[in-house]
């Protein structure tokens, strides 16, 4: 099984007080709730694609964090990963280490990337049903005005015709995923998952 989320901050105190308002006392109680959130969830052959800023702490802190979380980790480097830079780090905790990635998800393509990009890869494809053959996951944003000011840009871009090569005309795709951990309650999801949890988000602020 393979599962994604976004902007972890684990050991950043001040999410809890300001920008997330996470609400824990401190951010060692974050740090462990989240660690149980993981772990109930993924197992040790399981994979964990993980969208940015993973941790906030140094490198033997965040050494010490990785041995205790479930499944094969692949990281997609955020702006805060600074322990990244300290050679005291395990890099070998991950399979691989890369600010871009494009991966199969059950025969759709997965655009991964920390920051959201407007224009993905396989943007345009879809099956012979209509459905996406391409997601793109992305982080960084929270839950922030620059996720409203993304999901106003999805709204006017699926509102949006073009007319294809065979002369169809047709709404322009835009199936983009802000994988945060607090939309999951701190729970990695299979992109399945975190399709209908980004699909329900919306439909409750509309209603």
């Amino acid at each position: 099984m393979r599962y994604y989320i976004a902007d972890l901050h684990f050991f950043h105190e001040k999410l809890n007080t300001s920008m997330d308002c996470r609400g824990f006392a401190d951010a060692e109680q974050m740090n462990e709730y989240m660690v149980q959130k993981w772990n109930a969830r993924v197992k040790p052959d399981d994979e964990v694609v993980i969208l940015g800023d993973l941790s906030f702490g140094k490198a033997a802190q965040t050494n010490e964090l990785l041995q205790r979380l479930k499944g094969r980790l692949y990281l997609i480097q955020g702006n805060h990963d600074r322990f990244l830079e300290d050679k005291a780090y395990d890099a070998s905790r991950f399979v691989w280490i890369r600010p871009y990635e494009e991966m199969k998800d059950n025969g759709r393509k997965v655009v991964l990337c920390h920051y959201p990009i407007l224009c993905y890869n396989g943007q345009y494809r879809l099956d012979k049903n209509g459905a996406p053959k391409a997601y793109m996951l992305y982080g960084h944003v929270h839950d922030t005005f620059d996720q409203r000011l993304m999901e106003r840009f999805q709204e006017i871009t699926a509102a949006s015709v073009r007319q294809s090569p065979d002369g169809t005309i047709r709404h322009i795709p835009c199936n983009m995923i802000n994988c945060f951990c607090q939309y999951s309650d701190y729970t990695p999801l299979t992109l399945d998952e975190w399709i209908t949890c980004d699909r329900a988000r919306r439909q409750k602020k509309e209603s």
